[in-house]
Order: structure tokens, then C-alpha cells, then sequence
């Protein structure tokens, strides 16, 4: 009978535990389902889920725990598209991949996790790494470390010699010829067999570099270089392993090839013309515009040093352009969704792109949609992610200040909860 007791006991606490909710009284509650904002709203949240969304400060029942949001502004957890979270900008890092091994990567990337969330992401999309980003993803999913939601291409996908390929700047006897498995590729059975290495790696999603890019170790910071006939092989391989395709590219003729042939995402889009912003709009594609790359960039070129000497006079053309394009593009119909580039810059400044996005005219709900809902939709998670509502996963924060009105105030993040987990609360970690 004692152990029966005991077992019935037991069982009793573990049935309160489930039961217990968590309640957010919001003063503010930015509802990016409607792209209004509703005043003194209750957050009813069980477990990983949210229950429900009720007017007012609803009473407290016993064994609720209550979070007194009433004098804060209370947003979806935001959503980054485009991060690269295993390493850092810092003078003369180029070197690492020389000197660093696969392990110090992966405990710096730790760190870039913890910062990415604490500052409010709770789900980014990893564009290319060293394969380490996948056990990063694996890593926090299991529990093991603490950081945002991740969604990773694994190794990006390039040309011989183009943006992204493994060995640019290598001395000849260490240079060699990278193939699909490394993620470098020329012509459409490379294509293939590079995706289903993605695939067989564990990657989430697929990027190519389309075009040239600024931090690469190679001249070309904006040319063309997959052929249409490659990108459509990459997309095509893609879909049958369920996987959308995001292609970096600045020139306006890689932008036109990677639309034409199928992509889901442009990344920056930096020289994107009047006819790459008819395509995008015509197929449907994203563009993430990564301002605040563009102008990080520009400004890191101008310290003395602080890139080598291929990659700085790229830096000083390329980045000042992006915003402009963006303002652009999004007047012109162009679906946009938030990306930084983070990683690029430092981690955790994120937020900085909402600045840069109203500065060209972007009105400050719109930026905040692209970072919720329209990042939800990119990823085909809107139906778990990216608003407060009944059903959807508890990914919610909080900042003082009303960002509609001072898009600074998102600089400082004072609450942060991850599938129903606090993880910030009065501006503190709390784990």
C-alpha cells in the first residue's frame, strides 16, 4: 500500500508539473498576423506551446507562474535568415583556418549561440560553414547548448575558384581540386552529387554563391559564376530532397540566373537591376538584404589591416551599395525577409538591420514583419513559428520602449523565452 501510495503521489506532482502554465501579462503585444499592435493582452503558455492569446491581465490560478511584461513591448521571437554562427570578424582572421581546428570552431560558435539569443533571435538560418554548424544545431536541439533555433546549409555550394570555394588563397601544394563533397562543384552531376552530400551531411537547407563575394580570398566580388544550367540542377536536386535553395549573389546577371533557374532566397542582391526586381517579383523569390554586412564591412575596409589586400578594395565598393538596392527592391513588390550576415559583424548586433531597413523608408512594422512572419513564411514555418498565437511555439520577447517609434529600443532585449524556456528576464540571463 506504501508503494502505491508513493506511485500515486508521484504521479500526482508530475500532473501538477504539466499542468502548470506560464502567464505573460503584455502591455504592448505586437501581433504580426494582423501587423497591429494590442494593448493589455495575457500570453497563456504550457509547456513548448502557447494556449492562448486573452484580452486583459487574466487571474492567476493556482501554481501559474506569472511574468509582469505590463510596461514592455512584447514581440515573436526574431528570426535571422541569414547568420553564419561558427565565427567572427576580427582583424587578420583569415588565418584561422589555418590555425584553428574543427574544435575551436565549435566551441566558439558556443558562444556566437548564446549572444544570437540572448539578443532575441530564436531562430536563425545558418548560410555556410565548416560542416561544424550542423553539430552546432544538433548541439542545442539536444539540450547541450544554449542558442537560437537553427536551420543550416551545412557547407555552401561554389564553383572551382568562386565564392565559397574551400581553398581560395592556398598555396598551390595545398590548394588541390575540391570537389562535390567539399562543396565545389562544375557542371550538373557535380550539382547533384553536391546536394545529396548536403543531404547525407544533415544539412537543413541549400546555399550556392552564385556570383563573387567581398570576404573570399579571390578578386571577383560580383561576376557570374554558376552557369543557369547548374542552378537549375542544384534546384532540382534540391526539391527531391525537400530542401529550398538560397543563392548568394550581387551582380544583376548571377541574381537573373539564380531566379531563372529556380532559387528560393536571394542574399544581398547588391547590384540587383530593374530586370532581376521583375524576376524576383515574377518568381516569387525572397531577397535578405544583409545591410548590415554591406556596411560593416565598408567600414571594417577602412582600417588598415584589417582585411587582406584581395578582399579590402572589394569590401570598399560592394557593401555601401546594399541599402540603396534594398530600398529599391522593396518599393518595387520584392518579398523581403530579415538577414544580417551576422558573423560578418559581430554577433548579437543584429538588430542593428532594423535601423538600417527603416532608414531607407521601410516602415517600422514592415521591419519587424520581415523578421517574424515573413521569415516564418521563407522557412514554410508560419504555421509554428514567427506570431503569438493559439498553438504556435512559444518563442516570444520582450523590449522597454516602443520599437514602432524608436527602432533603437531593439538594441536591448530585456526578455527572451524559447519554446516555453526563459532564457532572459529583466534584462539578466537566467540559466
Amino acid at each position: 500500500m506504501r508503494i502505491t501510495a508513493i506511485i500515486c503521489l508521484l504521479l500526482g506532482s508530475l500532473s501538477a508539473l504539466q499542468a502548470q502554465r506560464t502567464l505573460l501579462h503584455c502591455g504592448r503585444l505586437v501581433d504580426t498576423r494582423e501587423g497591429t499592435v494590442r494593448s493589455q493582452v495575457t500570453v497563456i503558455i504550457s509547456g513548448t506551446s502557447i494556449t492562448d492569446v486573452v484580452p486583459g491581465y487574466a487571474a492567476v490560478a493556482a501554481g501559474d507562474r506569472v511574468v509582469d511584461l505590463r510596461s514592455k513591448t512584447v514581440l515573436p521571437g526574431l528570426m535571422d535568415m541569414h547568420v553564419h554562427m561558427e565565427t567572427e570578424t576580427r582583424r587578420g582572421n583569415a588565418i584561422d583556418r589555418f590555425t584553428f581546428n574543427p574544435s575551436d570552431f565549435a566551441f566558439q560558435s558556443t558562444l556566437f549561440a548564446r549572444t544570437t539569443l540572448l539578443a532575441g533571435f530564436t531562430t536563425v538560418r545558418d548560410l555556410g560553414g565548416s560542416g561544424v554548424n550542423i553539430s552546432l544545431r544538433n548541439a542545442i536541439n539536444r539540450g547541450w547548448v544554449t542558442g537560437p533555433r537553427i536551420f543550416t546549409a551545412g557547407k555552401s555550394i561554389a564553383t572551382t575558384g568562386g565564392h565559397a570555394d574551400p581553398t581560395n588563397g592556398y598555396r598551390k601544394d595545398l590548394m588541390g581540386d575540391p570537389g562535390p563533397n567539399e562543396g565545389v562543384i562544375n557542371g550538373p552531376a557535380d550539382a547533384w552529387h553536391a546536394v545529396r552530400q548536403r543531404y547525407k551531411d544533415g544539412s537543413d537547407c541549400i546555399k550556392i554563391t552564385a556570383t563573387g563575394g567581398v570576404l573570399s580570398q579571390a578578386k571577383d566580388g560580383s561576376g557570374p559564376q554558376f552557369t543557369e544550367e547548374e542552378v537549375r540542377a542544384v534546384v532540382t536536386a534540391a526539391k527531391d530532397y525537400g530542401f529550398h535553395v538560397a543563392a548568394h549573389a550581387h551582380g544583376a546577371e548571377g541574381i537573373k540566373r539564380a531566379i531563372r533557374g529556380g532559387v528560393h532566397s536571394i542574399e544581398h542582391g547588391t547590384y540587383m537591376d530593374d530586370e532581376a526586381i521583375a524576376l524576383a517579383i515574377q518568381h516569387g523569390a525572397w531577397l535578405v538584404p544583409t545591410i548590415t554586412a554591406g556596411k560593416s564591412t565598408g567600414d571594417s575596409a577602412r582600417i588598415p589591416g584589417y582585411y587582406t589586400d584581395i578582399v579590402t578594395p572589394k569590401a570598399l565598393v560592394v557593401g555601401p551599395r546594399i541599402q540603396a538596392t534594398f530600398a529599391k527592391a522593396w518599393k518595387a513588390g520584392v518579398k523581403i525577409a530579415f538577414g544580417t550576415d551576422a558573423g560578418v559583424f559581430s554577433h548579437g548586433k543584429n538588430w542593428m538591420e532594423f535601423v538600417y531597413m527603416t532608414e531607407a523608408g521601410m516602415p517600422p512594422m514592415e521591419a519587424l514583419l520581415s523578421a517574424t512572419r515573413n521569415a516564418a513564411q521563407l522557412l514554410g514555418m508560419w504555421d509554428r513559428l514567427g506570431s503569438i498565437e493559439k498553438g504556435k511555439l512559444a518563442d516570444i520577447i520582450a523590449v522597454d520602449g516602443d520599437p514602432l517609434r524608436d527602432m533603437r529600443v531593439m538594441e536591448k532585449v530585456v526578455f527572451v523565452m524559447k519554446e516555453g524556456k526563459v532564457y532572459k528576464q529583466d534584462g539578466q540571463p537566467v540559466f
